[in-house]
């Protein structure tokens, strides 16, 4: 199972022409995570979500990176996603990037907020459980 720093870092590399801001990753990230489980049936990373203001957000990502604010994200070092990630999980990866990296973080943010998984946990800004990204992706990928 891929560490969630270490999916984040591969986004960021792959975001490096137009950059990844805080927002935008979070997005990338719940997107990654929820169509690994409808895809594979299991998790992509360990870490839980959480329905916040602007969407879902991985807390320990967004303290991580939160000094950047809405500038993008630049890493110390050049990231190697061979060492640490899968084929299955860098193709992954890849591939949600390329369909949800076009979009800004603020159109990202938006179309969390008219999913399920985060409409149904926001008023009580609870964890989204993998269960219901699972179902909800699901959907999504039939």
């Amino acid at each position: 199972m891929a560490n969630i720093q270490d999916v984040a870092k591969m986004f960021v590399s792959l975001g490096e022409e137009d950059g990844v801001s805080n927002l935008k990753l979070q997005k990338l990230a719940y997107y990654a995570q929820g169509f690994f489980l409808a895809l594979y049936g299991k998790t992509l990373f360990d870490d839980d979500i959480e329905a916040w203001a602007h969407g879902p957000v991985i807390p320990t990502l967004y303290h991580e990176y939160k000094s950047f604010g809405k500038s993008p994200i630049e890493l110390e070092s050049r990231f190697n996603a061979y060492v640490c990630l899968t084929k299955q999980e860098i193709a992954h990866i890849e591939e949600i990037y390329d369909v949800f990296g076009q979009f800004s973080a603020w159109k990202l943010r938006n179309m969390t907020h008219e999913e399920a998984p985060w409409v149904a946990n926001e008023a009580v800004a609870s964890v989204i459980s993998k269960k219901e990204l699972k179902e909800y992706f699901e959907t999504r990928v039939s």
